[in-house]
């Protein structure tokens, strides 16, 4: 696959920033979102709002960060560093999206958002507090550029089971109305299919990415790993469906080469990038 420009020695590259949660395993959160960046050429920036206490069997516990400490993060990067596209991941609680959702809206410019909603971990372990759905719905897709919710979250946000094309379009078009430009319904865990369908709608037209499903039980961080590569494409100026469409390559080469760790699902690959191109 084609991967984006890397910046020349000596020049400043892209810069983009990750509003996530830490995992100590490494396998998802700002560790991956990170991974993604660097391999992909581009300076990651964080605001940290959790960490988790997780290793590739589960998650055991997590601490949430003072809301001024994060809405501190993000606009000491902005007001210097520059954001030129982010994602959010676990923001675990109203609190925080709603500090999250307010400093995004205080920042200079129309920079490109990525809202992973993430609301449990890969094990079915709570990563954001039931209450926090209607902050979910009403404080932070409104901001989103892009929304990118797996088939779990869809259901949880929109109450839509998507079992079909038919249904897919049904909750694209129910996560599109409660505000954000754009939104897209991944497929992956729509394991009746033998491929990956994912569906992106922006309230007028619907784009279809599909792909073979990659048959591994290393999965983990795939979604902030797709986030991620749809955030570094929206800072080279992509539009949102070659954005996207790009990130769906990334994620189907991390998959191929993800690996076993510890006793329970291993992580997507990112590093794969360094074998390609040695």
């Amino acid at each position: 696959m084609s991967f984006l420009p890397l910046t020349p020695p000596g020049q400043t590259p892209h810069r983009v920033m990750t509003i996530a949660g830490s995992d100590s395993g490494g396998g998802a959160g700002i560790q991956a979102d990170l991974r993604t960046f660097a391999m992909l050429g581009l300076h990651g920036c964080v605001a940290v709002t959790a960490v988790t206490v997780q290793n590739s069997v589960g998650v055991k516990g997590f601490h949430e960060i003072p809301v001024d400490v994060i809405a501190g993060q993000i606009e000491a990067v902005a007001g210097d560093i520059g954001i030129e596209a982010a994602k959010t991941g676990m923001l675990a609680s109203a609190e925080i999206i709603g500090a999250v959702a307010a400093t995004w809206r205080g920042l200079d410019g129309d920079i490109p958002l990525v809202v992973d909603p993430v609301c449990a971990s890969m094990h079915g372990d709570p990563l954001l507090h039931p209450s926090a759905l209607d902050s979910v719905r009403h404080d932070l897709f409104p901001i989103a550029t892009l929304v990118t919710p797996n088939l779990d979250e869809v259901r949880l946000i929109t109450g839509i089971e998507v079992v079909d094309p038919a249904s897919q379009r049904d909750a694209a078009k129910a996560l599109h109305a409660l505000g954000p430009r754009w939104a897209l319904v991944k497929g992956g865990h729509l394991r009746s299919s033998a491929h990956s369908p994912d569906l992106l709608y922006n309230g007028t037209d619907f784009y279809e990415f599909d792909v073979e499903r990659v048959d591994t039980g290393h999965d983990h961080g795939a979604g902030d790993t797709l986030a991620a590569a749809t955030t570094c494409a929206l800072a080279h100026g992509y539009t949102v469906p070659d954005a996207v469409a790009f990130a769906k390559r990334w994620i189907t080469e991390c998959l191929r080469a993800a690996y076993p760790l510890g006793h329970g699902h291993g992580p997507v690959n990112a590093l794969f990038r360094l074998q390609h191109e040695s």
